[in-house]
């Protein structure tokens, strides 16, 4: 057996033991000092994994904090029936806040509430708080002193994302009206039905989408407005973002 197929081996078993996306760091740690491969013979040989998975039923994916092996995304509706417990679903007034944290981060709860025409429910934020998909980077610098939030890495973990230049560009962003025809949607909501509103509370609309990866980002980042996206060392941030959630900073092609 040559040192590239054990290497390989070793890869792949850790891989699947590990239950979590391994970085770099931690899979070089695998190896005793005098055996340990340099990162681009890593990356080759999980690059060689990839192929190697190539139309299978799972793949290699590299997200925000490392590699993981993982079911096909187009596999979802069949291997989703080996759970009766239906996946969380969320309402679109939370969709819509999360995708606009996303694209205009560091972004405040003002902020969002002025782009949406309506108050954003405090349950929204701490729900979104709570599953780790946003934190508080700092405060701005005006009176109040409001919170800003931005994307963490398990949001661009869930979403199968290495950094936010993944996310897909205003220009592929398709038309609102088209997509509310898609999703069943009304009129936009008005701040009488959706203030303070939550899945199943009173004033929620009564559609609700399931938040999965494969669609959150293709079908709601429409409500993201032009010219918001995140820069380091925005006036009035107290400390620093994750190193590779705002790595890369805006996705490609945005204003």
């Amino acid at each position: 057996m040559t040192e590239e197929t054990q290497l390989k081996r070793i890869l792949e078993g850790a891989l699947l033991a590990a239950g979590e996306p391994l970085s770099l760091e931690r899979l070089s740690m695998l190896f005793a000092e005098s055996e340990k491969p340099d990162n681009a013979q890593l990356r080759s040989t999980l690059g060689e994994i990839v192929a190697d998975h190539a139309g299978r039923g799972f793949e290699l994916k590299e997200v925000a904090s490392g590699w993981r092996f993982q079911v096909c995304q187009d596999l979802s509706e069949w291997v989703g029936r080996l759970w009766e417990e239906k996946p969380a679903r969320y309402s679109r007034a939370m969709l819509e806040t999360l995708a606009l944290i996303a694209y205009r981060q560091p972004a405040t709860r003002g902020e969002i509430e002025e782009i949406r025409g309506v108050s954003v429910s405090s349950n929204i934020i701490r729900t979104l708080i709570e599953r780790e998909w946003i934190r508080v980077v700092g405060h701005r610098d005006v009176p109040g002193k409001p919170a800003m939030f931005a994307t963490t890495r398990a949001f661009l973990d869930y979403f199968n994302l290495k950094n936010l230049g993944e996310l897909p560009t205003l220009a592929e962003i398709r038309d609102l009206d088209k997509i509310n025809a898609e999703l069943e949607f009304g009129q936009p909501p008005t701040a009488d039905t959706e203030a303070g509103a939550e899945p199943g509370e009173p004033g929620e609309e009564s559609q609700e989408i399931d938040l999965d990866p494969a669609g959150i980002l293709d079908e709601e980042s429409e409500h993201a407005e032009e010219g918001g996206h995140p820069e380091p060392g925005d006036p009035g941030q107290d400390d620093e973002f994750d190193a590779g959630v705002l790595d890369d900073a805006a996705p490609q092609g945005s204003p």
